[in-house]
C-alpha cells in the first residue's frame, strides 16, 4: 500500500476525531511526527482544508450517497470528506485523489467500503456542479459555517455600506492565513532582517512599522526563518502586533499582562520598551505559562511569570498598582477561524454567553489593579459584539472613572487599513481580512484621576 494512501487514512482518522469527538486539530497534528516533511505537509493540508470546508463537504456527501441516510463509521465518513476535499479544494490530480482515497479504506480496515468511496468520488466528477448549485443556495452551507455563527455575524456586521460586512468575514475565514512576522528590534533592524529573508529566497509582500512587521508570500517552517532560534524574529499576526503599540509602554513603568500565554504580546511589549521597571505575565495555566517562558528565553527577554487566575487577583497580586494592563481575554476566537478552522465545528452558540460573562468578570477584577491615569487595553480575537463592544460598553456605563481613548490611540498609531471614522461602538473592531489582518477587537480604557 502506498504512503499516499496512508496519508489519506491518517487524515481521515484526524478529521473524524475533530468532527465527532471535539478534539483540537492542532493538538492532533502536533502528535503526527512520522513521514517526510513533504508527507507531513500534505497531511496537514488535507486536514486543514477538510475541516475548513467540512460543513459544505458534509452536505455534498449526503447528496452523493446512493442512500443518503446510510450509516457510515466516523472514519469512513471522514475519508469520504477528505476525498471530496481533494477534488474540490486542492491541486491533487483527480485520478490520484480518487485512487489513493479508495486504497485508504483498506488501511482503515474497511476494504468492503472501497466501492462506496469510489462511487461517491466518481459521482462528484459527473454531477458535482449540479449538486453544488443546489446546496449553495444556503449561505451557511456555501461558506461552510455553522448557521448560528452566520446569523450572529450578519447581525453584528450588516451589509450597510461600512468598510466590512459579514459576507466578507465569511469569505476571509475560508482563506489560508497570511504569514506575518515580528522582527525583534532589540536584536535586529527591520531593514537588516528583510535583507536576510531575501538572501534566503523568502519574498516579503507587505511591510509595516519600519519593516519590523513583515508579511511573507507563503508560510514556512519557523526553522527556515533566518535567526529564529537566536531570537531575531517571531511569527505573529499584524492585528495582534497592534496590542503593544496601543498599550504604549513607557520607561520605568510596571505592566501587567493578565492573560499572557502563549506570550507573543508579552514579548512584543518588552521588545518595544526594554526600559520597563517590571512586566508581570500571569496565566491561569501552568502548562501554558511554560510557553511564555520559552518565548522569553528564545528572544533574550525577562519578565515575572506568575501562574494565577486573572479573575481572582487576591490569590497572587501583591497590591501594587500597575501603570498599564493588557487584558487579552479568553474568547470564542471567531476572528482567527482561518488559522483554526476547527472552531467552526467545536464552538457552540451557547458558549458565547458564558464567555462574555467571564470577560466582564475579568475586566471588573483587572480595573482596581490599574493606577489612576493608567491605561488598560481590552483585547479579544473575537469578531462577535457580545464578547467585545458589548462588554466594554457595559463597563463604561457602570464606571465613572473610565474614559474610552481608543480612537485617539489608533489615530496616533496610524494603523494601516483601519478607519476610525466609521467607529460606531465602544473600542474598535477589526473585521477578519482587513488589511491582511486577523479579526480582532481593542478598547483602550484610561482611568480618570481624582
Amino acid at each position: 500500500m502506498s504512503s499516499s494512501a496512508a496519508i489519506r487514512a491518517r487524515a481521515a482518522r484526524i478529521v473524524a476525531q475533530v468532527a465527532t469527538q471535539g478534539r483540537s486539530l492542532d493538538t492532533l497534528l502536533a502528535a503526527e511526527s512520522s513521514g517526510t516533511p513533504q508527507e507531513r505537509g500534505l497531511l496537514r493540508s488535507l486536514c486543514y482544508d477538510s475541516i475548513r470546508w467540512y460543513i459544505r463537504l458534509d452536505a455534498l456527501l449526503k447528496r452523493l450517497l446512493s442512500r443518503p441516510k446510510q450509516p457510515l463509521t466516523p472514519e469512513l465518513h471522514a475519508l469520504a470528506i477528505v476525498g471530496l476535499c481533494q477534488l474540490l479544494y486542492t491541486d491533487v490530480p483527480a485520478h490520484a485523489a480518487v485512487d489513493e482515497t479508495v486504497n485508504a479504506t483498506r488501511l482503515l480496515q474497511q476494504p468492503h467500503a472501497a466501492g462506496l468511496v469510489n462511487a461517491v468520488l466518481r459521482r462528484w466528477q459527473r454531477e458535482g456542479a449540479k449538486l453544488a448549485a443546489l446546496i449553495d443556495r444556503d449561505t451557511a452551507t456555501r461558506t461552510a459555517h455553522p448557521r448560528w455563527l452566520v446569523d450572529r455575524l450578519a447581525a453584528d456586521w450588516p451589509t450597510d455600506g461600512e468598510a466590512a460586512n459579514f459576507e466578507q468575514i465569511l469569505a476571509a475565514n475560508n482563506q489560508r492565513p497570511p504569514f506575518w512576522l515580528r522582527v525583534n528590534r532589540l536584536r535586529c533592524s527591520g531593514r537588516a532582517y528583510r535583507e536576510q529573508l531575501q538572501a534566503k529566497g523568502l519574498e516579503v509582500v507587505d511591510s509595516r512599522d519600519d519593516d519590523h512587521t513583515l508579511l511573507l508570500s507563503r508560510a514556512v517552517d519557523v526553522n527556515e526563518l533566518p535567526g529564529f532560534a537566536e531570537g531575531l524574529v517571531s511569527v505573529q499576526d499584524a492585528a495582534a502586533q497592534l496590542a503593544a503599540a496601543l498599550l504604549a509602554p513607557q520607561p520605568g513603568e510596571r505592566i501587567l499582562d493578565a492573560c499572557a500565554a502563549p506570550g507573543g504580546k508579552t514579548c512584543h511589549l518588552l521588545e518595544l520598551q526594554p526600559d520597563l521597571q517590571e512586566l508581570v505575565a500571569v496565566d491561569v495555566s501552568k502548562e501554558r505559562l511554560v510557553r511564555v517562558q520559552d518565548n522569553l528565553q528564545r528572544l533574550g527577554l525577562a519578565a515575572t511569570a506568575i501562574a494565577g487566575d486573572a479573575a481572582e487577583p487576591s490569590n497572587w497580586w501583591d497590591g501594587r498598582e500597575f501603570d498599564r494592563i493588557l487584558l487579552d481575554v479568553p474568547c470564542s476566537a471567531t476572528g482567527v477561524i482561518r488559522r483554526h478552522p476547527d472552531i467552526k465545528l467545536l464552538r457552540r452558540s451557547e458558549d458565547i454567553g458564558a464567555l462574555a460573562e467571564h470577560q466582564r468578570q475579568l475586566l471588573a477584577r483587572a480595573w482596581p489593579m490599574l493606577k489612576p491615569g493608567g491605561r488598560l487595553l481590552y483585547a479579544s480575537c473575537s469578531v462577535l459584539r457580545a464578547e467585545t463592544a458589548a462588554v466594554v460598553a457595559a463597563f463604561l456605563r457602570g464606571n465613572e472613572q473610565v474614559r474610552d481613548v481608543t480612537a485617539d490611540a489608533l489615530s496616533v498609531l496610524g494603523a494601516p487599513g483601519l478607519d476610525v471614522s466609521v467607529r460606531k461602538a465602544a473600542g474598535y473592531a477589526i473585521a477578519t481580512g482587513t488589511a491582511g489582518m486577523d479579526g480582532f477587537y481593542y478598547a483602550c480604557l484610561e482611568k480618570i484621576k481624582g
